[in-house]
């Protein structure tokens, strides 16, 4: 095998904190590759990037190399069944995907560790002998062509198509990407062009392993991952292929200096301020891209957004390098803007040139990137593991840009400074050079241009010559300014002495009638890191929808107020959120713990002395109005999963309410509910992390100190803690709730079978049911039938009850698809009796490896520990007593389940169907000759939904897996 490795390296730079152990190879046909081990990793993972994207596509077949994609999945001819590799990684624990891109194509999966090599085999076969099968072409253009028409509404696809739109017509910016049934079927029929051939063609010409990388990671030695890849990888031919770079940029000085009116679907505002870049990926190691970034989307006092926010213009800004294909660059300033800050978008963009102009007036500052080189330095230094998917994924394209010692430290380098660069990049910051779009409803009578592949209105001009003039002579604006030095960037990061008795989960080191204290040093992770959360609880927040909308009012204004403050915090690695629920607050704090108690006491001082800005006040009404009228532009899927929690939960106001309400939302109501709800609740908290137990108290002590002597706190009754219930289905029942959707061209459907309260035996049950069909879902209604290009089943859990959801999004009409689901479920059955007792195993197997695999990050662990504390379950070792359980389960028991509470005219069926039906033009609720099947007789429609809650019972809470006294009792610990 010696011979099929040009080169090694085992030199690759890695985190002090990583244990896993890298080799880089190069095969003799020239592929790179990462090799990664882990010994004691719980999944294993493998990507591979083609250096090749869209802008490749043949200009006669748009869409070809992402169809490629699609089609690699469906056989090949070591493995031809079409279903064959996504059933292996089903049945393993495994998933996988696929992404396109303008200039690259990655593929990726996960599996569990003693089935990497052979997932491998299969997924080295789309590189060497895919069979684009006549029939599986035929079929999975419905695929490409439903994920097309999901984007068609979608303002972040428009706009990206209008870009590509508008600039240069004859370079590959130009190309439509996605496909379509016209692009990939219908023209070239007409042409006489075979697109299997095409496919087979494509592939053949770019598929070669010289442009190719590959990243795995496995528990394997790396001499056995070496070996592995070189076995399998090695056959995948190398044609000697150049990757293409486009170092013309698709914006010439036709398309510069333009501003575009456009229309959107949803009811937003937004400036969007772009410059053409060249390719600065040579400049990784003094990354001048990120360091103009890093001033421009400053939100310090200074910053270009204070200023914005100060005149009321704006609430948000982005600033960065947008991704690009190889050898073109863009530099975009993206901000938000207010009713009175579309009168001023002139104003807004002059106020842009003046910033550049400050920062040209104090040339680059090597204070900053010395600054931004220590936090750098420190996120890689104490990096968060991440899932190996994710991680693989991530690193693979590295391959192809960086050296590969450096391939995991690139991003966070900065070991060089070249001022120059930037100096020169930003004098290429110009008006001359600047493309502008407005984004805005109300250019709808203006707009009268259409781009062909998503239908955006639009209206295209050059921008007038005094407008350029004054942007050119603006000269600077006094309140613009360099940000402070950052004082929260940590410096200590020692680790707290372990306490005597470390306890395996959460326990409790604190409770009294106002606060409860959950403590769980951490003893897995080692980082100099903690996560506090905190659970805010009032029933004042949830009461009605006016105090809803006001509730979400009060956190929307206090991270507003606060943004100044805690971005240099942000920036130095420390994160925080405020979040608005059904039972009141939620804070949580995560990152270094060096001086979170700094950045804790500030937020507390804020919360318990909050004074209202009426101009934001104003200004974030407006915006929470829009927002709630947006809902009816979310996706169709979205629509059905909110109507059904909308249905089963006990307490859930619409959107319509709460837009109803938004006409009572005042400033001084608001200033009379914010201390009532402050004033009466109880504070639940976790403390997770880098710090002992006495830390953890004093954490705390700073939030009950400011709430006791500033707003003199009264703690709640044991019942004003009760959780929101889940409404109790009879019996053999059979609901359909159906709504109309205007705004997309598919419709849905989602089908819930309600299985009853959460038990060790049932959820189980069900999951391994889940587990099963899952794979034969996918591959029957979305492969076989082309429902849709979304379908989806799995688990629903809500309020301590859990019921089998499968989902499907499809141009046809929704009672043919829950026929189709109907059927397809009915079928299962003669599955699982077909079912040998080796592919039963395989998925008890599987389902086990899923629930037993460890969070890779202290924070997903934190999550994990306070989801369990907030469903007042506290079953901290759920994972290892299901699994336990799920090793007992026979197919039999299985069936029986099924008999029991799924299959058609089961005893305990409980069906739920929530229909989303287009009224869109197009759309399957506006075609006259269109297959709908009738409603079944027994089929009970629910008009109005108030009455269909009325008169259902509701589940009793799931009760405490410990022994544990009621929330606002005090106890004795």
């Amino acid at each position: 095998m010696t011979g099929s490795v040009i080169q090694r390296y085992d030199n690759i730079i890695k985190s002090a904190e990583d244990k896993r152990l890298y080799r880089g190879l190069l095969l003799a046909n020239h592929m790179k590759v990462l090799l990664v081990s882990d010994p004691t990793t719980d999944k294993s993972a493998a990507a591979l990037d083609v250096n090749i994207g869209y802008l490749s596509d043949p200009d006669h077949i748009p869409g070809l190399a992402h169809f490629c994609e699609h089609m690699l999945f469906l056989g090949t001819e070591k493995y031809p069944n079409e279903n064959d590799y996504s059933k292996f990684l089903s049945e393993h624990g495994g998933n996988s995907n696929a992404a396109t891109y303008p200039d690259h194509t990655v593929y990726y999966f996960d599996i569990v560790p003693d089935y990497l090599q052979d997932t491998l085999d299969r997924f080295a076969q789309f590189f060497i002998s895919p069979l684009f099968t006549e029939s599986a072409t035929e079929r999975e253009l419905n695929a490409v062509h439903s994920e097309h028409e999901k984007n068609i509404a979608s303002d972040v696809w428009r706009l990206d198509q209008l870009d590509k739109a508008t600039c240069n017509p004859k370079h590959p910016y130009h190309k439509f990407g996605t496909g379509n049934k016209d692009t990939l079927s219908h023209t070239p029929k007409e042409q006489g062009v075979s697109v299997r051939s095409e496919l087979l063609k494509f592939h053949d010409t770019w598929y070669s392993s010289n442009i190719m990388a590959l990243a795995i990671l496995g528990k394997e030695s790396l001499d056995e991952l070496e070996e592995i890849v070189v076995r399998l990888f090695s056959p995948v031919k190398d044609k000697g292929v150049v990757a293409p770079r486009w170092d013309e940029h698709p914006f010439t000085e036709e398309q510069l200096g333009t501003c575009g009116y456009i229309v959107p679907i949803r009811d937003v505002r937004n400036l969007n301020i772009v410059f053409p870049l060249p390719d600065l990926l040579q400049y990784y190691k003094s990354a001048p891209g990120n360091y103009i970034s890093h001033l421009v989307g400053h939100e310090g006092p200074g910053s270009l957004l204070s200023v914005l926010k100060s005149r009321g213009w704006s609430n948000s800004l982005v600033a960065g390098s947008r991704p690009a294909a190889r050898g073109m660059g863009f530099f975009a300033i993206s901000v938000d803007l207010t009713e009175e800050g579309m009168f001023h978008t002139n104003d807004i963009i002059k106020l842009v040139f003046q910033y550049l102009n400050m920062l040209k007036s104090h040339g680059p500052l090597q204070w900053i990137q010395e600054e931004q080189k220590q936090i750098s330095a420190m996120i890689f230094r104490f990096k968060d593991k991440e899932s190996p998917r994710s991680y693989i994924a991530g690193n693979v394209h590295y391959l192809h840009e960086y050296p590969m010692e450096e391939l995991l430290v690139s991003h966070f380098l900065l070991s060089e400074w070249k001022p120059d660069i930037i100096n020169n990049l930003l004098n290429d910051f110009k008006p001359e050079n600047v493309r502008i779009g407005v984004i805005a409803k109300k250019f709808s009578l203006d707009a009268h241009q259409t781009e062909p592949w998503y239908g955006t209105q639009y209206k295209l001009e050059k921008i007038p010559k005094d407008v350029m003039e004054e942007w050119r002579n603006c000269g600077l604006c006094p309140e613009l300014r360099i940000p402070d030095k950052n004082d929260f960037v940590a410096t200590n990061f020692d680790l707290y002495p372990l306490d005597k008795e470390v306890t395996e989960h959460p326990i409790i080191v604190q409770d009294t009638a106002l606060t409860r204290i959950w403590f769980k040093q951490d003893d897995k992770y080692f980082l100099p890191k903690a996560n506090i959360m905190f659970d805010f609880v009032s029933p004042l927040a949830y009461l009605d929808p006016i105090n809803c909308n006001l509730n979400h009012m009060f956190v929307q204004l206090f991270r507003d107020a606060l943004t100044e403050y805690v971005y240099a915090a942000e920036i130095a690695g420390l994160k925080w959120e405020l979040t608005n629920t059904k039972s009141g607050l939620i804070l949580a704090l995560g990152g270094y713990t060096e001086k979170q108690h700094i950045l804790l006491d500030k937020i507390i001082e804020k919360l318990t002395d909050f004074k209202i800005n009426p101009k934001r006040f104003e200004i974030f009404k407006e915006n929470y109005i829009r927002s709630l009228k947006n809902f009816a532009t979310e996706q169709p899927y979205q629509h059905a999963v909110y109507y059904l929690t909308v249905l089963l939960c006990e307490h859930s106001w619409t959107k319509q309410e709460l837009l109803t309400a938004t006409e009572q939302l005042t400033i001084e109501r608001l200033e009379q509910f914010i201390p009532q709800m402050l004033s009466k609740m109880h504070i639940e908290c976790l403390v997770h992390g880098n710090m002992n137990k006495k830390k953890a108290l004093e954490m705390v002590d700073i939030v009950e100190n400011r709430f006791m002597t500033q707003i003199n706190v009264t703690p709640l009754l044991p019942r004003q803690l009760l959780l929101n219930r889940e409404l109790q289905l009879e019996q053999n029942c059979d609901y359909l709730y159906s709504v109309d959707n205007e705004i997309h061209k598919s419709s849905c459907v989602e089908l819930y079978y309600q299985c009853g309260l959460q038990n060790t035996k049932d959820n189980i049950l069900l999951e391994l049911f889940a587990q099963i069909i899952q794979e034969p879902c996918f591959d029957v209604l979305r492969t076989k039938e082309q429902l849709g290009y979304i379908v989806f089943s799995g688990i629903r859990k809500a309020n301590g009850v859990h019921g089998l959801r499968i989902l499907v999004q499809s141009d046809k009409h929704p009672s043919v698809v829950d026929h189709r689901i109907e059927e397809f479920l009915s079928g299962m059955l003669k599955h699982l009796e077909k079912m040998t007792s080796e592919e039963f195993e395989r998925h008890k197997d599987a389902l086990a490896a899923h629930r037993l695999e460890k969070p890779k990050q202290l924070t997903a662990q934190s999550n994990l520990f306070w989801s369990e504390i907030t469903a007042q379950q506290y079953h901290f070792n759920r994972a290892e007593v299901e699994v336990a359980y799920l090793k007992t389960v026979t197919k039999d028991e299985i069936m029986q389940f099924y008999q029991k509470m799924l299959e058609d005219k089961a005893e305990e069926r409980r069906k739920v169907a929530v229909h989303v039906l287009s009224k869109a033009n197009g759309g399957a609720g506006t075609l006259k000759e269109i297959e709908i099947r009738e409603a079944s007789p027994l089929q009970c429609v629910i008009g109005d939904v108030t009455t269909f809650k009325s008169s259902h019972g509701m589940y009793p809470l799931v009760q405490p897996y410990i022994n544990i006294t009621r929330k606002g009792q005090k106890c004795k610990l």
